[in-house]
């Protein structure tokens, strides 16, 4: 056997020495890299450490938020009802079970409705059925806003003590209502009635001639379908209708007050004068508002004029307007008490009932007119109305009713 010796070359050793420092060279850089990737993880490792922490924070008060949400839910009186994008009920408070029963949970809203819930006239406002010892109650339901996913959330508010107080005030108000309105039929029968009584009272004297006796009986009848019309009308208002508007001339309307007026004011010892300046002027009114509001005017002045006492009753009258004024020589009325006159049940007479002048505020208003006192203490009153003898709501009813008969006095 032969032993053979190789020896590198100055090259191979050259070549060898290179790749050494290159590896050298490669294992610094890995090195480096090394160390930066460890010093990323270690950054990195702190930031995540971070988040878990502020995520285990919101978590924590996600958690708190969820309890209290669920400790205010339970013990919400309303029932608070969670539908599907189906519309099945998902989920729901112990108030809502209290109110719809059970079950709830899974079932189509429709069919808990259908099974609970009584139509009222109130748009979202239902009756529930009784439920065990509970009796029918009134609930009012809203919804929510639909979410983007279809779900939404039922309030139900039990509205039952509410709803009761509401009807409570409503027949109060009627109440109030129907007191009003027998006072004003009251104020306003007291005189034609008070008249057909005193020409009835006539009738039993026995010096009368056949013609008297048939003229106070025809007077006496008068007053008293006067009273059936004012009936009537009062009837119409209670029903909230309006009784027909008339071309009413104010010369026969003149004389119609005198009729009925003067002989009461014979009797108290007071003379009327009647100035008429309208010149057969007319005015579209409803005839029997307008002739009650000039009676309670009258009645007012005989009430305040001493005996022996004048009173004027005058008309004018323009294109647009017709004026009507009532004069006293009475007592007079005082500033502080003028401000309160035409306020309802307000009176400053033992035996009034305050809606007289009420009244006449009422009608002038619905006229589109005005009235307005004039007083001196001591120098008696002066009341003036001031109507239209055309307004905006006339002209309506007199263009609905083109082509029919209008009444005319």
């Amino acid at each position: 056997m032969v032993n053979t010796t190789t020896n590198p070359s100055a090259a191979d050793y050259e070549h060898l020495k290179q790749a050494f420092a290159v590896f050298s060279h490669a294992s610094e850089q890995l090195s480096d890299a090394y160390q930066e990737l460890q010093g990323q993880v270690s950054q990195l490792t702190q930031e995540l450490a971070l988040a878990n922490g502020e995520l285990r924070n919101q978590l924590s008060e996600k958690e708190a938020l969820s309890q209290r949400l669920g400790i205010l839910l339970a013990t919400l009186p309303g029932g608070v009802v969670a539908l599907d994008a189906g519309g099945g009920v998902e989920d729901f408070n112990p108030a809502a079970v209290s109110m719809l029963d059970e079950p709830l949970r899974s079932l189509p809203w429709s069919h808990v409705a259908e099974r609970e819930l009584i139509a009222t006239g109130d748009q979202d406002e239902w009756n529930l059925r009784a439920v065990g010892a509970l009796p029918m109650r009134r609930v009012r339901i809203e919804r929510s806003q639909i979410d983007s996913v279809g779900r939404q959330i039922l309030l139900i508010h039990d509205i039952t003590a509410a709803h009761e107080m509401q009807e409570h005030l409503r027949r109060n108000q009627r109440l109030s209502a129907m007191g009003e309105v027998a006072a004003g039929l009251a104020h306003q029968l007291r005189t034609p009635l008070a008249t057909a009584l005193l020409y009835t009272a006539h009738l039993g004297n026995p010096a009368l001639t056949h013609e008297d006796r048939q003229k106070f009986a025809d007077k006496s009848l008068e007053r008293l379908r006067h009273l059936e019309y004012l009936i009537r009308d009062m009837l119409l208002f209670v029903k909230g209708e309006t009784a027909d508007l008339e071309e009413v001339m104010i010369c026969s309307l003149m004389q119609e007050m005198v009729q009925v007026i003067e002989p009461h004011m014979v009797q108290g010892g007071l003379h009327l004068v009647v100035i008429d300046d309208c010149l057969g002027a007319s005015l579209t009114a409803n005839r029997k508002a307008l002739f009650g509001a000039m009676v309670s005017l009258l009645e007012n002045a005989m009430q305040a004029s001493p005996s022996g006492g004048k009173i004027t009753i005058k008309c004018s009258a323009t294109e647009d307007e017709v004026v009507l004024t009532v004069t006293d020589e009475g007592r007079g009325i005082e500033q502080e008490i003028q401000e309160r006159l035409f306020e309802p049940f307000f009176t400053t007479r033992a035996e009034g009932t305050g809606l007289g002048l009420a009244i006449v505020r009422g009608v002038t208003q619905s006229m589109g007119g005005t009235v307005k006192v004039k007083s001196v203490p001591g120098s008696g009153s002066e009341f003036t109305l001031n109507l239209p003898r055309k307004t905006g709501v006339t002209q309506q009813f007199l263009s609905r009713h083109a082509g029919k008969e209008v009444h005319s006095s």
